[in-house]
């Protein structure tokens, strides 16, 4: 089994900056595709952005410009650095892996979530 767990939420202003962190922890082989969600109150979660192992990265249109995905492999942690910060902004946001670990096929394994929240 694998952990996720999610940091770095906070109430920020619009224009501001803010980045989150994610650290992934368990019996782990290896971490495929990493993923940042969110879902604002009321409506569905959506993708944010992904980082394949590679590195490779792709973006929701709404954050492109403004949000920047990372990802260090040794330390088994994925970040999102978030910019010119909007009230749309405001939601939980969730980190997202596929995982394999030592007892286990790969899994996709979801965190607790953050709170992110936009507002002056």
């Amino acid at each position: 089994q694998a952990q996720l767990v999610e940091s770095g939420g906070d109430l920020v202003q619009p224009g501001g900056s803010l980045t989150l962190s994610c650290a992934a922890s368990g019996n782990i082989l290896s971490i495929y595709t990493m993923a940042w969600f969110r879902q604002a109150p009321g409506k569905q979660r959506e993708l944010v952005a992904t980082i394949t192992r590679g590195g490779n990265t792709n973006y929701a249109n709404s954050v492109k410009g403004r949000f920047t995905i990372s990802r260090e492999n040794a330390k088994n942690t994925v970040s999102l650095q978030m910019s010119s910060l909007k009230p749309e902004d405001t939601a939980v946001y969730y980190c997202n892996a596929d995982i394999r670990t030592i007892t286990s096929a790969t899994a996709n394994y979801w965190g607790q979530g953050t709170q992110v929240t936009v507002s002056s």
